[in-house]
């Protein structure tokens, strides 16, 4: 039954939404996230959690996640991807997949267990949880490897809401390469939010586009990962004789996405439609990251999670420098 474990997450995400229009600094995506993991961890409360709320936690990560994506779209228009400049956009995009190759070879490095490596540079290098949700239906990842990644993500954003701002001004930084700086390298897109906020609204403007800009890429990279995937499973199904698990080049949800984001760009929308879809989304995705968060064990985490915390803090600052150097070009 999924109606209980639904209705909680729902609640949940009502929760974060109300604490975040009282403190508008606190994103409203972490808190959801953050508050799946208290209620995944506290003792009382993780019961329900892996027993009848199971089923409908379950649902909201996976379905709920994949709709909120589909709806994301909606938020990015080519017009304003355009309207960077080329030098802006191919330097988000270089920082996309060094930050992705980069982290993913730390976690290899590092031996970090299952599929953790390509959903930690997933979610460090694209747009945080969101990005892990929707790589780890690809990957066929287990949950116990989707936590960690979660965790991680969540920790190195928040940090970012308060690091970011303070060392601002000490590296000369005006408030548009601010914001440049920001939407290049902070992962969620409440967290851009909430940091960039702090320098005025025009960088805010420039945080959010150069933001949605790497989320854009979530698109190709799920389908290099998806054809690396067929590949491999092939190979293995040629060993064993076991029948391959071929996920889709372009998983439905994936190709959805870019519709939404061609529908965005071309077809001129009704602002009430526009308010509308990102009220859905945005309570959508707060409903699915609280369902991932409440499956983050932080006592497993805590016997194995010393290397994960290593490659998540490196690739944090990965990304935080190369950021950092794009915006020094002209």
């Amino acid at each position: 039954m999924w109606l209980p474990g639904v209705l909680v997450a729902a609640a949940a995400a009502l929760l974060a939404a109300t604490v975040h229009a009282f403190f508008p600094a606190l994103p409203l995506l972490t808190l959801a996230v953050v508050f799946g993991i208290v209620a995944g961890n506290l003792p009382h409360t993780r019961r329900a959690v892996t027993g009848i709320l199971a089923p409908g936690l379950k649902l909201a990560a996976s379905r709920f996640m994949r709709i909120g994506i589909v709806l994301l779209g909606l938020k990015l228009s080519l017009v304003d991807i355009l309207g960077l400049g080329w030098v802006t956009i191919l330097t988000t995009v270089l920082i996309v997949l060094l930050t992705f190759v980069g982290t993913y070879w730390l976690g290899r490095a590092a031996r970090l267990p299952g599929r953790q490596p390509i959903l930690i540079a997933t979610g460090f290098s694209i747009c945080g949880a969101s990005a892990i949700g929707a790589m780890s239906g690809v990957v066929k990842a287990k949950d116990a490897d989707t936590a960690t990644p979660i965790a991680l993500v969540t920790l190195c954003g928040t940090l970012a809401i308060a690091v970011l701002p303070v060392l601002g001004h000490p590296l000369g930084l005006t408030d548009l390469q601010f914001g440049h700086w920001v939407g290049a390298g902070v992962h969620d897109v409440g967290q851009v939010v909430a940091t960039a906020q702090v320098a005025g609204p025009a960088a805010l403007a420039v945080a959010v586009v150069v933001k949605l800009t790497r989320v854009l890429l979530l698109a190709p990279l799920v389908a290099v990962v998806a054809v690396g995937e067929r590949r491999r499973e092939t190979r293995l199904a040629s060993v064993t004789d076991a029948p391959a698990f071929r996920p889709p080049i372009v998983p439905l949800f994936v190709a959805a996405f870019l519709v939404a984001v061609l529908v965005r760009t071309f077809v001129p929308l009704p602002g009430a439609v526009l308010v509308g879809a990102d009220t859905v989304q945005t309570s959508l995705l707060a409903i699915a990251l609280f369902g991932l968060g409440a499956a983050v064990n932080l006592r497993s985490i805590r016997r194995t999670g010393g290397k994960a915390l290593g490659v998540g803090l490196t690739s944090w600052t990965l990304i935080a420098g190369l950021a950092f150097l794009a915006v020094q070009l002209p």
